[in-house]
């Protein structure tokens, strides 16, 4: 199979170094690409420098030069676009599809209901007749984007159909904080689209913001990528593996075991012997089969078997 038009992409965070569930992803993320014949492209979601590890983010690119990777065309950086993100808040502004909220995370969340990723916003600073108070109003606020009550589905190629209703399971959601850091939602919908991204293979902790993305990318005229949420690889206790659950870093010395472990966790076949991680990958190009991948979460022990 052929499909020039696809470009799929890897988008690590550098608040911390790659572990084996950020190698899951980018096995399966590169593999899917060049299977159909597409490109693979790397970003540096580098935009919470607080969170940020010093070094991380060129750590992160040895790392996956060390494990066989290659990349097309330049690596692209979050923390240099924020005028692309400018520009996308500024068409929702004129849209009239977003709005300045004033309310602290601890005020607002002392009424709300839980929803399907926390707490859902109850609208407060959305209302008609809603004015901010003279001291909220010399305030830097948030910018929500306005969410509809209806359900927004799509069909994932890893576990089916997906579905929420936003006003119901999300609330109006914030695009720009009100510390002046961009949030997640809004940069990646607008890298996404600006970098032409078609394909979109990721882990299923990102499922549920997948809806938002649908959301947002509607209201900027913006094509909806293909989605594939891939199976997490959890400890013991049933947590994701990631920085905040103390995954190890990737050791370089154990780079063929790592390779072949999660390639084994995407059911692609045995690779025959070779201490080469760029041939170790071909296979798993040449075998790729989305159609094989599990749903469910893969238990490791101390993020290796």
């Amino acid at each position: 199979m052929h499909t020039p038009a696809y470009i799929g992409r890897f988008a690590p965070s550098p608040t911390g170094l790659l572990h084996i569930g950020s190698l899951l992803t980018a096995v399966a993320s590169y593999a899917d690409a060049k299977a159909h014949g597409g490109r693979w492209l790397v970003r540096m979601e580098d935009l919470d420098p607080p969170r940020e590890t010093a070094g991380a983010a060129s750590h992160i690119l040895r790392t996956l030069e060390a494990f066989g990777f290659e990349w097309d065309g330049e690596v692209v950086y979050q923390s240099h676009r924020h005028a692309l993100y400018r520009e996308a808040l500024g068409r929702l502004k004129a849209a009239g599809l977003v709005y300045p909220c004033y309310c602290s995370r601890k005020e607002w969340q002392a009424a709300a209901v839980m929803g399907a990723d926390g707490f859902v916003y109850n609208g407060k600073c959305g209302r008609a007749d809603y004015r901010p108070s003279e001291q909220d109003s010399v305030k830097q606020p948030a910018w929500r984007l306005r969410v509809p009550d209806e359900t927004i589905a799509f069909h994932d190629a890893v576990i089916g159909r997906y579905a929420q209703n936003l006003a119901r399971d999300i609330g109006d959601f914030v695009l720009l904080r009100a510390d002046g850091f961009w949030a997640y939602q809004l940069a990646v919908v607008a890298d996404d689209a600006d970098q032409g991204i078609t394909h979109i293979v990721r882990g299923q902790d990102l499922l549920v913001s997948t809806p938002r993305q649908i959301w947002l990318q509607r209201c900027l005229g913006f094509p909806t990528p293909h989605y594939a949420h891939l199976p997490l690889l959890v400890n013991r206790h049933g947590q994701k593996w990631s920085k905040q659950t103390l995954a190890p870093a990737l050791d370089l010395a154990q780079r063929e075991q790592l390779l072949r472990q999660v390639m084994g966790y995407l059911n692609l076949p045995p690779a025959p012997a070779t201490d080469r991680p760029s041939e170790l990958l071909a296979w798993a190009v040449k075998h790729w089969d989305m159609a094989k991948v599990g749903k469910a979460a893969v238990c490791t022990e101390e993020g290796y078997s």
